[in-house]
């Protein structure tokens, strides 16, 4: 079977969904966990947009080993030559050039003939071309470029060197059946994309990415390109677990395979969905909390019987064949360590304080703790370690015939603690307004969301917030066993997110194929 190399771009693409803003170290927490996932190449970020991402890029570079490393550049030196120092101590790195082609972007965004676009776009590879033989270009809005000038572009760029063609349908505009017979054009009119890698980036606008990325695959493609839980600007891209698990289920289709090793895909999904503060619907193919659950009685009868008569895949290949850690109040460190070490996470002495200190905490509420309990709270702590301020406590006065108030007490980045009270509605409202107090940033929010971590009554409860700060939306999440804690940590996790943001010195133009 042919091979399909699996491009993750969680950290870039993904990275661009409104409210997200990962430091550098959960990146890299997300890096290291898609190496274990073994997809081919990650696509670190965009270098030249802001100091942190060049960091986090550089970081990711230094440190993952297996993929490749991937940095984005617009088709401009300045760019590319930010990207390659990003990228220039990792094993395998590769420099992804893009330039947007279709009458409407040269119109409006670049104001450029098609002959000023390939001098570009030309000029662009060559450049890459010179730190690594590993480039990628990229037409943007390609789908909606006219497909005799988007031949051009694509023979020109490997004629400059080019190793990937990437064909993006930017805006999630194609459908499949059209998108098989732009690319099937494109290879009839440059004979010498056989030579390369074919590559695709679909988004999700009209919620046909997988299906465009799978019918690209049938025609040639040998590189699809996606993120975790699909994340990514407006609608999203291209869900890595649906296509990867589309590809295997159906082998007897499409006879091709890819490297990915599945059973890290529920955990990747878990930890991407835990940092970004983006939660995953019931609904969602394959990783969603009912991709595997039966309500049905017929459904369940048949399941009884043999789990392939509703099942078309066996759940452990993903990832979820349980695996229960049993740690309770009476664990201590070094049992905690081990297990944390047995799945994956490697952390700092102090880190790894704090960490068992919650751990510590929960185990005194609740009897016995999972493995997704212990995820949720390394990656509690990841999204506030580092933070401009630390939520140190949080105390709450309130009933039925009493006005609620909460009190907060939070730790300022020089470690001084302020301590400021407010009334509300209700105890997350009180707990909210405390909170805008003692950091002096107005914050309102606007949505609230909670969930469970694990079943039962003892569970965590799992807050997903998204609040506004000057007229920009930010996302937030915080767990513990006590939802206006859970509320109050997510809160004050979005706000820090709105201050990390605020310290970048990002880019004009927004990045990305």
């Amino acid at each position: 079977m042919d091979k399909v190399f699996i491009f993750d771009t969680t950290l870039r693409d993904g990275e661009q969904a409104p409210g997200i803003a990962l430091n550098a170290k959960e990146k890299l927490e997300i890096a290291e966990q898609l190496a274990r996932l073994e997809v081919d190449i990650i696509e670190g970020g965009f270098p030249a947009s802001s100091i942190g991402d060049f960091e986090a890029v550089k970081r990711i570079a230094e440190s993952v080993k297996g993929p490749q490393i991937a940095a984005l550049a617009r088709a401009m030196d300045a760019d590319i030559d930010r990207a390659w120092e990003a990228i220039k101590d990792a094993r395998d790195p590769r420099i992804h050039v893009f330039l947007s082609t279709s009458d409407i972007h040269r119109k409006y965004m670049l104001e450029a003939t098609e002959e000023e676009i390939i001098a570009q776009a030309v000029a662009g590879v060559k450049r890459a071309k010179g730190y690594t033989p590993n480039v990628e270009f990229s037409p943007q809005d390609a789908t909606r470029t006219d497909g005799d000038f988007l031949s051009e572009v694509v023979r020109a760029t490997i004629e400059a060197g080019a190793t990937t063609i990437n064909i993006p349908d930017t805006v999630g505009y194609t459908l499949p059946q059209e998108f098989e017979e732009l690319l099937s054009y494109v290879y009839e009119k440059v004979p010498q994309l056989h030579d390369v890698i074919l590559s695709v980036h679909c988004h999700n606008d009209l919620g046909l990415a997988v299906a465009n990325s799978l019918s690209a695959v049938r025609v040639g493609a040998r590189q699809v390109e996606v993120a975790v839980n699909g994340i990514g600007e407006r609608a999203g891209n291209c869900s890595l677990e649906e296509v990867v698990m589309a590809l295997k289920t159906r082998r007897d289709l499409v006879w091709v395979e890819t490297s990915v090793n599945t059973r890290e895909i529920a955990r990747t999904s878990r930890l991407v969905s835990l940092l970004t503060g983006y939660s995953i619907q019931p609904n969602k193919a394959v990783v969603g909390a009912n991709a595997f659950a039966h309500e049905s009685g017929i459904h369940q009868h048949g399941v009884l019987q043999d789990r392939m008569t509703y099942e078309i895949m066996d759940a452990e290949e993903i990832g979820y064949e349980g695996g229960q850690i049993v740690l309770g109040k009476h664990s201590g460190r070094h049992a905690f360590s081990a297990e944390l070490e047995k799945m994956g996470y490697e952390l700092s002495k102090d880190e790894l304080q704090r960490a068992f200190e919650r751990f510590k905490e929960l185990a005194d509420r609740k009897i016995q703790i999972s493995d997704s309990d212990i995820e949720a709270i390394i990656a509690d702590e990841m999204r506030t370690s580092g933070d401009t301020w630390e939520l140190v406590d949080l105390t709450l006065v309130g009933g039925t015939t009493v006005e609620p108030r909460a009190t907060v007490r939070i730790k300022t980045p020089d470690g001084q603690i302020v301590q400021e009270s407010a009334s509300g509605d209700g105890m997350i409202d009180a707990a909210c307004g405390a909170i805008v107090r003692a950091t002096g940033i107005d914050a309102r929010l606007l949505s609230f969301t909670v969930g469970a971590v694990t079943a039962g009554a003892e569970a965590l409860g799992d807050v997903t917030v998204q609040v506004s700060v000057d007229e920009d939306r930010f996302t937030g999440r915080g767990v513990s066993t006590d939802v206006v804690e859970a509320s109050a940590r997510a809160f004050l996790n979005a706000i820090n997110r709105a201050m990390r943001v605020g310290r970048r010195e990002r880019a004009a133009d927004a990045p990305g194929p």
